[in-house]
């Protein structure tokens, strides 16, 4: 059997003509799969392909005669095209706004906006590991970490009645997608500044009525990022006091967003003296990206994307608590039990003790039940 061809980042981003801090977007997006042999993200020939397909089929008829696709990606980029797993995105209308979901599919990609609905839209009490004739029951999961890949490979391999989708928001809109019934299980970050608290002050307010489980992830270093060799001196939120400062923010809702905003306050910085407040990036690559290309001098986010950027120096200043939120109703049982053994279980947990500055040691403990 011979061995599928596969690229690094830097490859991809030589074939598609785009920078390499793109091909990470289009990775953290769902557009673009990729998977991590040791400390090297790779994608396979066949995924590229699949992309390359996709992104020619949102093309106008006007831009494929031109060759640019409507991702701006050069379209004759070469690759074998293969049969074999994609990863299917798509956008569905969901309440009152859009919001994308991306499917690990296995096999033929999903056909139609109907077949990524909320699982709010299935009423089937098939859980984990049963054969059910019911339509395949879509759990949507909302976040942006990498741990949320590891955990949906994990419920995948638990059971094919179960296809988890996933939506890149934020910690604050995916609560609130939750209390609308668009989701299934959402993580969150988010610091209450006067009781020193994560996720829980906000969770009992968002989801007042429903009944719910809270469940930790993970524990992870959160703080300043600055460029190479720290210029200005920032070691603490005290810092961003200071005159002339230039920032990469975060959009509203992000866990990033709350925790500086939370920090401004307790601290009594005026966001109006920070440049850049209302210029809004969507994750924590974006706002290392500003501060590597030396567009801004401080961002916040979370340790991982600094490394993956380069030329940027991490400042940790808070270990912030990564939590699960799951709703309990009629049919989700069976898969919150089995997502919680796996959260509990020595293999998911050593997967996470892969990536530097990940603590495990309260991963799967239920923190708070409603």
């Amino acid at each position: 059997m011979t061995e599928e061809q596969s690229y690094t980042t830097e490859e991809i981003a030589k074939l598609l003509k785009i920078s390499k801090l793109t091909v990470y977007d289009l990775i953290k997006k769902g557009d673009l799969v990729a998977y991590r042999v040791g400390k090297q993200m790779r994608i396979d020939a066949t995924d590229l392909e699949a992309y390359k397909r996709r992104s020619k089929q949102l093309q106008s008829p006007a831009q494929q005669s031109t060759g640019v696709s409507g991702s701006g990606v050069n379209q004759q980029a070469a690759g074998p095209i293969g049969t074999q797993e994609q990863h299917t995105s798509s956008n569905i209308l969901a309440g009152q706004g859009e919001v994308q979901y991306t499917a690990h599919t296995t096999g033929a990609a999903v056909s139609s906006a109907s077949q990524m609905a909320p699982s709010s839209y299935f009423n089937s009490p098939a859980g984990f590991g049963q054969n059910s004739a019911s339509a395949t029951r879509h759990l949507v999961i909302t976040g942006q970490d990498v741990s949320l890949d590891i955990l949906m490979r994990h419920i995948e391999k638990q059971s094919r009645d179960i296809r988890p989708l996933r939506s890149f928001m934020g910690s604050l809109d995916g609560l609130i997608s939750m209390y609308r019934g668009e989701s299934d299980l959402v993580s969150t970050h988010l610091l209450d500044g006067d009781t020193g608290e994560y996720n829980l002050p906000y969770i009992r307010k968002i989801l007042t009525g429903w009944s719910y489980v809270v469940v930790n992830l993970l524990t992870r270093p959160a703080g300043l990022y600055v460029p190479r060799g720290n210029p200005r001196q920032l070691n603490d939120w005290t810092d961003l006091n200071r005159s002339g400062l230039r920032l990469a923010n975060r959009e509203k809702g992000s866990g990033a967003r709350v925790l500086l905003d939370e920090q401004l306050r307790l601290n009594g910085i005026s966001a109006a003296g920070l440049l850049g407040y209302d210029v809004e990036e969507t994750s924590h690559m974006g706002v290392a990206a500003k501060v590597s290309s030396g567009e801004a001098d401080v961002g916040v986010g979370i340790e991982k994307a600094a490394r993956l950027v380069g030329q940027v120096d991490f400042i940790p200043l808070v270990q912030e608590r990564y939590d699960l939120v799951m709703l309990r109703k009629q049919g989700n049982e069976a898969w919150i039990e089995s997502v919680l053994r796996i959260l509990q279980s020595p293999e998911f947990q050593q997967e996470l003790k892969a990536f530097e500055g990940y603590d495990v040691s309260r991963t799967g403990e239920i923190l708070y039940e409603a």
